[in-house]
């Protein structure tokens, strides 16, 4: 029955106790080994210590697999207590002897604050590259895929080393997901859902990210899926267009900022012609009759569709179709605000030098006052001419305010979606063409309790995230089939 070693994160007796004790409780299990970085830790009756340098480097990672020889490695990932259901470590070990996948992990439940809730985690697919992936914090590994992987590890990473590890294994492997309730953990980040979403471009994690982008990077070129640094071309010829540029904000029921939205685009200073296009999507809180407030001023041109299923992408598309849409498009969300008024010039004038088809500027986080607030300014510096559009399958966003040609837009059409339609953009056009970055700050991005991530509970983001790694997915697969 000893077909699992288990390997736990070990900061101190106390820590471990129980989590050992339901582990040996299962009778399935070989032998516990205690992952610590730390010199002089005692160690604990029937448990092993495995000296570490970093829960998540490419040096434990190895120390694991050459320490293992039972049938499965199970690796817990936090230093909490870890309390398993009942037959819980049976029927992981059962799916992945049926199933031969490679790793399986499971839903499960947190504890926060003592209190027991739904954790649910979602499907694997080929393009979940991003390295925030959530498997939860139990993973079981067959021994002979693990090892395989290691053997295929070309770098030393402080951070990266099990992130490296799965996109090995995901090469040749299931990573197949156990939609049961398996386990419970203790949960010690209470953040709201649109506080944890900054966290990869925070420049404190910095380090991290790098290191993440040369495992990502390497993961591509060994599936076919990575692009050279070769970019077609832009005239700017197309069409016929009375406005030089157009700002398009579509909006739904944002009484309290539409006016601050409006003002900051009609404020702007430019030696070319722009407007300004609002796609109002019925709304019924006094939103409509404030745009109307502004129609004395001819840039402003206000629709209300005719149509009832229109996302966020939907009213982009009425836009941009629009007859007096201009040759560049620039995004304002309804809720934000242009940082002063050269910030639509700046956007224009990049497409020109940069010689690109889309352009993503620089942002500041602030709160409903304009004051700034944490992580402060987001310049998604991770993107850079020669290996941005290769890291965008990796990250969770492409930053704001974003623009684009507008023959290239029609082209495409932006996914009547109103979550992830800018990224999906975003790939498909760096596909061919280069994205123009601007790393002054050009924008202000309101956080306040009516954002549409502010808080969103389990269920809300997993459908998020399960449709960003389908993006990647198709993306990746367009991108495989381009390099054949």
């Amino acid at each position: 029955m000893n077909k699992i070693d288990c390997f736990i994160p070990y900061s101190g007796k106390e820590q471990v106790e129980q989590t050992i004790k339901g582990l040996f409780d299962t009778r399935l299990v070989n032998r516990i080994f205690l992952l610590t970085d730390t010199e002089g830790q005692q160690p604990v009756e029937g448990c092993q210590l495995l000296p570490i340098r970093g829960a998540q480097s490419s040096q434990t990672i190895k120390a694991i697999a050459e320490a293992s020889e039972a049938e499965f490695i199970l690796l817990y990932t936090k230093y909490s207590t870890l309390s398993l259901g009942l037959f819980a470590l049976d029927r992981m070990t059962m799916l992945a002897e049926d199933s031969h996948a490679g790793m399986v992990y499971a839903d499960h439940y947190q504890v926060k604050e003592g209190k027991q809730s739904n954790a649910p985690v979602i499907d694997y697919q080929f393009g979940s590259l991003r390295d925030d992936f959530d498997f939860g914090s139990l993973l079981l590994f067959r021994r002979d895929a693990f090892c395989e992987a290691v053997s295929r590890m070309k770098a030393d990473y402080e951070f990266a080393g099990l992130y490296d590890l799965r996109l090995k294994l995901s090469q040749k492997e299931q990573l197949m997901h156990i939609n049961e309730y398996l386990y419970s953990e203790v949960e010690f980040d209470t953040r709201k859902s649109g506080e944890k979403i900054f966290d990869y471009v925070d420049p404190r994690n910095r380090g991290r990210q790098i290191e993440m982008e040369q495992a990502c990077t390497e993961h591509l070129k060994e599936i076919g899926g990575y692009l050279e640094p070769r970019f077609e071309k832009i005239a700017f010829e197309e069409g016929d267009f009375e406005y030089e540029a157009s700002v398009i904000i579509p909006v739904r029921n944002r009484i309290r900022t539409i006016r601050d939205a409006i003002r900051s685009v009609l404020a702007q200073k430019a030696d070319f012609k722009f407007n300004l296009i609002v796609i109002d999507n019925h709304s019924t809180d006094g939103t409509t009759e404030a745009i109307d407030e502004f129609k004395d001023d001819e840039r402003l041109i206000h629709i209300i569709p005719s149509r009832t299923d229109l996302g966020i992408g939907g009213c982009w598309n009425m836009g941009v179709h629009h007859p007096k849409c201009g040759k560049f498009v620039v995004q304002l969300d309804s809720d934000d605000v242009y940082k002063d008024e050269n910030t639509l010039t700046t956007m224009v004038r990049a497409f020109y030098e940069q010689n690109c088809a889309m352009v993503v500027g620089t942002y500041m986080m602030t709160d409903f006052n304009m004051n700034m607030i944490a992580p402060g300014i987001i310049d998604h510096k991770e993107w850079t001419p020669e290996n941005g559009r290769n890291n965008a399958l990796r990250i969770n966003g492409l930053g704001a305010p974003r623009a684009f040609y507008t023959p290239m837009l029609r082209k495409i059409k932006v996914p009547n979606t109103s979550y992830g339609e800018d990224y999906a953009l975003g790939l498909n056009i760096s596909r061919h063409y280069q994205i123009g970055r601007v790393y002054d700050v050009v924008y202000l991005c309101r956080r306040w309790e009516d954002n549409s991530d502010a808080s969103l509970d389990i269920v809300k983001m997993n459908g998020h995230n399960l449709y960003k790694d389908r993006i990647r997915t198709w993306e990746l697969q367009a991108r495989i089939a381009m390099n054949h």
